[in-house]
């Protein structure tokens, strides 16, 4: 510990692997193991594809591009510490370090919420106004898009680590989960956190809150157009176009949602639960969107069955 007057602060936190299964962590990081090297595998494949293949150099595989890039962020913030512990039991992490894992986590979280976004209006342009998509979603305007997008999380989120930083801590120094998350550090501190909270909050309505607001809004008008259809094969060709995206955005928010009113307002909910929505929240949407994307557009297991083609000859 660290004193300076009245003001505690932890050298390091104690990250926590599955409660009450710790004896089988090792066989527990088998599966983990397996959805860590698809999720790598799997976005790693989708941007050498997208990079290879020249057809696809359009707005909607270039925020596919965001998306997988996002994705290998993710797990490269939470594979070395989940994977530490489940094989070495390495729970121990620097405070410093945690508060630096804690902040790419959330901007990653934050960036893939907006990449989503993007590509909504991805496919409400493309539905609603074809004729103009070209003109609307030039490349400039894809790169100024991600250029925003990843603004946006840096400077939303820097005030985070200097307000966790601020709290005096005592006590218990054990995290709920194999990583750092800020409501997390934020509950074991035993100084007031209102302005951890208001802020925390105010920044998730404003982000990822509106971000789903405005992606529920865009598949409204995107359902208004397609019902204008002139025949049925119209309009399910155009629905179909938006399935992948449509999963993508489930199984993000779900989870996401879900674990923020766990540890805002879950204070009776067993720790496995925590547990398992955190990880279903950071390891199963970087490891299904490749998969959901290779499966669905037919354009991405051309090129991929081509790039393998070539490969075996």
């Amino acid at each position: 510990w660290e004193f300076n007057g009245s003001f505690y602060q932890p050298s390091a936190f104690l990250m926590m692997g599955i409660p009450g299964l710790e004896a089988l962590h090792h066989w527990i990081s088998i599966p983990f193991c397996a959805l860590y090297f698809i999720a790598l595998l799997g976005n790693c494949l989708i941007l050498f594809i997208v990079k290879k293949t020249q057809s696809l150099h359009e707005p909607m595989y270039y925020f596919l591009s965001m998306l997988a890039v996002t994705d290998l962020g993710l797990v490269l913030c939470t594979l070395p510490t989940t994977l530490g512990i489940f094989w070495f039991n390495i729970r121990r992490i620097g405070f410093d370090a945690c508060l630096t894992q804690m902040y790419f986590i959330h901007i990653l979280s934050f960036i893939e919420s907006s990449v989503l976004l993007a590509m909504a209006f991805d496919r409400f342009i493309a539905i609603s106004h074809p004729l103009r998509y070209p003109s609307i979603l030039t490349k400039a305007t894809v790169i100024k898009i991600g250029l925003a997008i990843i603004l946006r999380g840096m400077v939303s989120l820097l005030p985070i680590p200097f307000l966790l930083k601020r709290l005096t801590y005592c006590g218990k120094t054990e995290l709920s989960h194999s990583f750092c998350f800020h409501p997390d550090i934020m509950n074991l501190a035993c100084a007031d956190i209102k302005v951890n909270v208001f802020y925390g909050m105010i920044i998730l309505l404003s982000t990822v809150g509106m971000d789903l607001i405005f992606i529920v809004l865009s598949y409204i008008l995107i359902i208004k157009t397609v019902i204008s259809l002139a025949t049925k094969e119209e309009c399910l060709k155009a629905l179909n176009t938006c399935v992948s995206h449509i999963c993508a955005v489930l199984i993000f928010f779900i989870p996401m949602i879900g674990l923020s009113m766990i540890h805002r307002f879950g204070k009776n909910i067993p720790p496995l639960v925590k547990t398992l929505v955190a990880y279903t929240y950071l390891i199963i949407p970087p490891a299904l969107n490749p998969i959901i994307y290779s499966i669905k557009s037919s354009h991405i297991r051309e090129a991929l069955f081509r790039a393998l083609w070539r490969k075996s000859e």
